[in-house]
């Protein structure tokens, strides 16, 4: 009789090491007892009965999955190559089990059909300029059609967009003309701002007695500070006058020809 209950001790503490599961913290346990879903155990150590009950664990950490480069065709018929990355988590760990075979399979062939019908829904310069707005919409459209299926779409990210070399030429030919136009537009429009200005400084001396003549003084100061040239300028009409009305005055030519050979050094 002892050695019975012995076995039958043995027995029991066999069947209670076999039955206990370990869930850890980033885990959650769908518990099935005769094949009908029981509940969902959290982490932690738990009681699972051999044979009567089984348990399947679903990581529910934020995954990321990289999904591989798509062959897309813009809405202007552009060929594109475009991937990306997407962050997921798993908010029903049941749901997860029973209403999809497999989540992450099921969530990679989701992102990669609706970044290919998104491409086609767009233009090639909405896709390359508005990539923000791209994803937010891919990132939409898979968060309701995964809510079913107790995930959790975080964020999801186009990573990069390849185009064939003659488009990449033709993109590059493109802003090398955007960049040169641009030039032209600054370059003209310094210049009428030039023009404005100078046009302003010659009604200002225009119009004050004597600024010309201040100028003029001002332009052979700096003239004269260069050793290296040969200047040959002409002075002013109006001082030209006064050199006449001198000559006159003191009654000879001889003083109006030195007048006018000193003019032209």
């Amino acid at each position: 009789m002892e050695i019975f209950l012995m076995y039958v001790a043995v027995f029991v503490v066999a069947i209670v090491v076999a039955s206990i599961r370990q869930v850890n913290q980033w885990e959650r346990g769908v518990k099935f007892t005769f094949g009908v879903f029981t509940s969902v155990a959290n982490p932690g150590w738990r009681i699972v009965l051999p044979v009567i009950q089984n348990m399947k664990k679903v990581d529910v950490r934020l995954k990321t999955v990289d999904v591989p480069s798509q062959d897309a065709i813009t809405k202007d018929n552009v060929s594109a190559k475009i991937n990306a990355v997407i962050y997921y988590q798993v908010t029903d760990a049941a749901k997860a089990i029973i209403d999809i075979q497999n989540i992450d399979y099921a969530v990679l062939q989701l992102a990669q059909t609706t970044m290919r019908n998104i491409a086609g829904s767009v233009t090639l310069d909405e896709l390359l300029a508005e990539r923000q707005k791209i994803s937010d919409q891919i990132e939409t459209i898979i968060d309701e059609a995964t809510k079913g299926w107790g995930v959790d779409v975080a964020t999801v990210e186009l990573k990069d967009i390849e185009l064939p070399d003659n488009m990449v030429r033709t993109i590059a030919k493109q802003a090398e003309a955007e960049r040169e136009r641009r030039a032209v537009i600054i370059n003209s429009q310094g210049e009428v701002s030039a023009a404005e200005n100078l046009a302003q400084a010659a009604r200002i001396l225009s119009g004050s007695a004597g600024a010309l003549h201040l100028r003029t003084l001002n332009s052979i100061n700096d003239i004269s500070s260069d050793q290296s040239n040969t200047v040959v300028f002409t002075l002013p009409l109006e001082m030209m006058q006064a050199y006449m009305g001198y000559a006159k005055k003191q009654g000879g030519e001889a003083v109006i020809a030195e007048v006018v050979k000193g003019s032209t050094v």
